[in-house]
């Protein structure tokens, strides 16, 4: 099990991570593409790191648009866990 960061902890992630938002209890990211089949193609490529880390953000699609939802609901918030699936999630869009 992993364990619940402190206040201080989520501030340093989110200076790593700045496009995603601290939302309660989950962090959170709108993803926008050109189309429906290149939002399609990235939650695929999102449905791949979840697999591998044993831990699956919460996916709204929109047509183009993605909305991604990261929180460890075994332990009611975030944890180092969900900051490192975002940073992997990250390495999947060109900034």
């Amino acid at each position: 099990m992993a364990d619940l960061l402190t206040a201080q902890d989520i501030k340093t992630w989110l200076k790593k991570l700045p496009n995603w938002d601290l939302e309660k209890k989950h962090i959170e990211r709108v993803f926008e593409f050109d189309d429906f089949s290149q939002a399609i193609e990235f939650v695929n490529g999102v449905a791949e790191i979840a697999e591998e880390d044993d831990h699956h953000p919460d996916i709204d699609i929109r047509y183009s648009k993605v909305t991604l939802r990261l929180s460890t609901h075994s332990e009611g918030g975030l944890t180092d866990l969900d900051f490192e699936v975002a940073e992997k999630i990250d390495t999947l869009v060109d900034e």
